[in-house]
């Protein structure tokens, strides 16, 4: 239709902006939903290189499935049943002696006695009286600040339930929903498509089992590091905690081990003191190491490859829009990204 009208240009462009403006607001207001939905196909497709393994093995797809999920629940369970209650009993050791930690401090008036030796022009009853009328004057703010918190966990721990929900139908369903995707790609482009498309998928999944495999190795051998110690009689005290700290951080990419590493030496050197922790500095950068040039070489040599900068560069935008959900799945979209450039966009440049 050719419109001739200034009035009836700037209706429809009006119009375009509303509808983009709406679009916008839709997807702000989905963001947690989408989230979700990213976390889980992003967690099936670590999981699907498995069940294809099993399905080239005379599996039928849904003994695959079955199979595979079931020894992810035997590995988790076996995580709960061996290495949580052992956390939990040092948490609550640990929450058990801070009163007695305070009591100490406050007998032997070592905060006070710090205060007057390094800030003598305050003194420590004006300060301590200060903060009492913060607190006092802020109580409703703090303990709306708590109820926040609060909330935040059984919102984290809801949205855990749904992506692990997500994740199963889309493990059970990932070849129809493959399917019907490239059905709606024509078909003189439909095999292209199709070839780049799993290839992405294949990246992302051994990028998963890679990442996750990376976690479980430094939380490995952290235990069994802590554990060596306790029979040398050097007792690092939350051992376990400290290894299941060094498995998480494990997860998150790039930056992650160093990052776990210096907040586990900084809690060495809290609870146990400055001679002690000189065993886990050392062990963390051998270990940083044999992961830099052995573990991860030879473990992520058939995931995703994509150059340092990238990586770096990935690691920060996602992190920026998503927190530590974007960071992980940032470095496999922009592995998809570099993959389409150097098979798409290049190609059709050299034609030229």
């Amino acid at each position: 239709m050719k419109i001739q009208n200034a009035f009836r240009v700037g209706l429809f462009g009006g119009l375009g902006v509303l509808v983009a403006v709406a679009i916008g607001t839709g997807v702000g207001t989905l963001a947690t939903i989408l989230t979700y939905v990213g976390a889980a196909l992003f967690l099936a497709l670590g999981i699907d290189p498995a069940v294809s393994f099993l399905q080239r093995h005379k599996f039928p797809r849904w003994a695959a499935i079955v199979t595979v999920l079931v020894a992810i629940l035997a590995v988790f369970a076996g995580l709960v049943l061996a290495v949580i209650p052992v956390i939990i009993d040092q948490v609550n050791n640990l929450i058990s002696s801070v009163p007695d930690v305070i009591k100490a401090i406050q007998r032997d008036n070592t905060i006070q006695k710090w205060w007057d030796g390094s800030i003598p022009w305050l003194k420590f009853s004006d300060a301590l009286t200060q903060v009492q009328d913060f607190l006092t004057k802020n109580i409703g703010n703090i303990t709306g600040g708590l109820f926040s918190t609060v909330f935040t966990i059984a919102t984290g721990v809801f949205g855990v339930i749904i992506v692990l929900i997500l994740t199963l139908y889309f493990v059970a369903s990932l070849s129809s929903i493959k399917r019907g995707l490239y059905q709606l790609v024509p078909a003189t482009k439909r095999d292209k498509f199709i070839d780049i498309a799993e290839q992405i998928s294949k990246s992302v999944g051994r990028y998963v089992i890679g990442q996750g495999a990376l976690g479980l190795c430094n939380g490995i051998l952290s235990f069994i590091f802590f554990s060596v110690l306790l029979l040398f009689g050097v007792n690092v005290k939350y051992y376990a905690l400290l290894a299941f700290i060094a498995f998480l951080f494990s997860l998150v990419p790039l930056v992650g081990t160093i990052t776990g590493s210096v907040i586990i030496s900084l809690l060495v050197l809290l609870f146990n003191g400055w001679p002690t922790v000189i065993l886990p500095i050392i062990y963390y950068v051998i270990y940083m190491q044999v992961e830099a040039y052995v573990l991860s070489p030879n473990i992520m040599n058939r995931a995703v490859r994509v150059p340092g900068v990238v990586v770096v560069i990935a690691a920060l935008a996602g992190g920026t829009l998503l927190g530590v959900l974007g960071a992980l799945v940032a470095i496999p979209v922009a592995a998809a990204v570099l993959l389409i450039i150097k098979q798409v966009v290049v190609p059709r440049q050299n034609e030229l």
